[in-house]
């Protein structure tokens, strides 16, 4: 896999990841990879639309708590538009949300 360039502090610095409790998720209406998940991050609820739909049902997604890049300018991906971004790691099996260890109120930062 191709690396990345290096970033400065300041760059990261301006990254806003928070955990957030997934309250709802549906597949997507006009996508076949895509699933619709609404997010609580603490201060407000996100609409994120993840490209984990081969992995997750929607209702095994429901109650987990994962980590969310809050500050993501919104974007549209097959007419849904998504309010941030479910992080997530690619493996051998598919692709599997980062979730948190414990417990942990939905908008706490992560760091």
């Amino acid at each position: 896999m191709e690396s990345k360039p290096v970033i400065s502090y300041d760059d990261f610095a301006k990254i806003e990841l928070k955990t957030g409790k997934i309250l709802e998720a549906a597949a997507h209406p006009d996508a076949d990879k895509l699933l619709v998940l609404k997010v609580d991050v603490g201060d407000r609820q996100l609409q994120l639309v993840a490209g984990i739909k081969a992995t997750y049902t929607p209702e095994s997604l429901i109650g987990k708590t994962v980590i969310v890049l809050t500050n993501l300018a919104p974007r549209p991906l097959r007419g849904v538009e998504s309010q941030g971004m479910v992080l997530a790691a690619t493996t051998e099996s598919g692709v599997r949300v980062l979730t948190v260890d414990g417990d942990a109120l939905a908008g706490s930062p992560v760091k």
